[in-house]
């Protein structure tokens, strides 16, 4: 199969309709139409066998997380999805990894109205990056940048779980499929990144851990925080685990987690309440945002946790805190 065959046996209609794609996959270029009034938001993400999957991962999760990553950045600015582009490089054009990783992504992308308008196929060590477009309306996006002291700082969802399953699978010990799920397959919090638009002064999807991405948070709104570890929402498993050992790194720094964690005015408290019932989602209050630099964490006997876990970083620098 050729690389041209490749494409338009697979890619070249993937997604649903949309009237703002005047042009998309066939041209040297796509031709999109952004609606007045709004705003275009745009990401991109590269998964690389060996570091965001394993090679012998199932190819559809690979297609839905391959696209899952770039929704939850859209999710983290309030955006709707709108169009994708995807650059797929290939060992070998395998028709049936192919065939389920573009089921994967086209089962995700329509769930969440995204059309695929173009991208490029290669030869090589196999690599994923998909660009994302969204759009949101001019002025209502949500920055990292907005946090004030007194604002609460929420997380949805639950911390840790796909990094427990990483721990386990690189251990070779059994990993129950709805944790591997959780790994392979995030759900990007799409729906509740758009309605938190108007209620959340900031905002940021967990990628690189809780205590790394709320730094994020910090330095671009010149503030510091306070979380509760006792707060934080873990699942049973891994709850069992943090009580037996006293270790935080899972649900702090591990990653992969792909909820969002926001920060709210104390006006808005009851409108996320209320947001939780309505798309049946644990949105946890974890700790507030005060005026001080700094991130400090609390640990339920009334401690610190002295020493912060990190966020994954593709490239560290050497730690030179103090022990």
């Amino acid at each position: 199969m050729s690389e041209f065959d490749l494409i338009g046996r697979y890619f070249a209609a993937l997604g649903p309709e949309r009237p703002d794609v005047a042009l998309g996959v066939g041209d040297d270029c796509a031709l999109l139409e952004i609606p007045a009034g709004q705003a275009l938001a745009v990401s991109i993400d590269t998964l690389s066998a060996g570091v965001h999957f394993f090679p012998d991962c199932d190819p559809e999760h690979i297609g839905h997380k391959s696209l899952a990553v770039g929704l939850s950045d859209l999710a983290a600015m309030g955006a709707e999805p709108a169009w994708a582009t995807l650059a797929l490089t290939l060992p070998a054009a395998d028709e049936d990894w192919i065939r389920a990783f573009a089921t994967g992504f086209e089962r995700l992308a329509s769930a969440h109205g995204m059309r695929l308008v173009g991208g490029d196929t290669t030869r090589g060590p196999l690599s994923v990056a998909v660009q994302v477009h969204g759009l949101v309306p001019t002025g209502t996006a949500i920055r990292r940048s907005g946090a004030r002291p007194g604002d609460a700082v929420f997380v949805s969802g639950t911390l840790g779980d796909a990094g427990l399953a990483l721990r386990r699978m690189l251990a070779g010990e059994s990993v129950a499929p709805e944790l591997r799920r959780r790994l392979e397959c995030p759900e990007p919090r799409v729906e509740l990144g758009q309605r938190l638009r108007g209620v959340a002064s900031a905002m940021i999807d967990l990628s690189d851990g809780l205590a790394g991405d709320l730094g994020h948070i910090l330095r671009a709104s010149a503030v510091g925080a306070v979380l509760e570890l006792d707060r934080l929402p873990l699942a049973p498993q891994l709850a069992e685990l943090v009580a037996a050992t006293d270790d935080w790194s899972l649900p702090l720094a591990s990653g992969d987690d792909y909820e969002l964690c926001f920060c709210v005015p104390p006006a808005h408290i009851p409108n996320v309440e209320r947001l939780a019932e309505a798309l049946a989602l644990p949105l946890t209050r974890v700790g507030w945002i005060r005026a001080s630099a700094g991130l400090d964490l609390r640990r339920p006997d009334g401690g610190r946790l002295t020493r912060p876990a990190r966020g994954y970083d593709h490239f560290p620098v050497a730690d030179d805190r103090a022990d």
